[in-house]
């Protein structure tokens, strides 16, 4: 029974996602700010040299742009946290399952979906990269 109730959950917060205007494959992560995020992708990227594993967020509740009456965007420190939070348990679980060994991890978040690459002016974003290190993400200045 856990199992149908836990699809409830997922089930219920994907609609919430679909609510905020959100299209996709998106998995929703449960972070210390309590913050709506939404796993976009995956990406592995060895184009700067070595394995970079690049772990891509959507969090609606970012955006500089807020619609009136809504609940003003995270605070630099609460998205610090959180993004330490996810490279430190989803990410490293992640490359952990996939037997892969990244010299960075990325994590990023957009209060709006963003193809990998492509500018997006609108778009408010955030980018926090670490260096995996026996089991420990150890934040990187960019």
């Amino acid at each position: 029974m856990l199992g149908g109730a836990l699809f409830l959950l997922l089930a219920a917060q994907i609609l919430q996602a679909e609510e905020a205007e959100l299209s996709g494959a998106f998995v929703p992560v449960a972070v210390p700010s309590g913050q709506q995020v939404l796993l976009s992708e995956v990406l592995l990227d060895d184009s700067p040299g070595a394995l970079w594993a690049r772990f891509r967020f959507v969090v609606p509740g970012i955006s500089r742009q807020v619609p009136e009456g809504a609940e003003v965007g995270a605070d630099f420190q609460s998205r610090a946290v959180d993004m330490d939070y996810l490279c430190d348990s989803l990410a490293l679980d992640y490359l952990r399952q996939h037997d892969l060994s990244p010299s960075m991890v990325v994590i990023s978040f957009s209060d709006r979906p963003v193809e990998f690459g492509t500018p997006d002016p609108e778009a408010t974003q955030f980018f926090e990269a670490y260096r995996p290190d026996e089991g420990r993400c150890i934040w990187e200045a960019f």
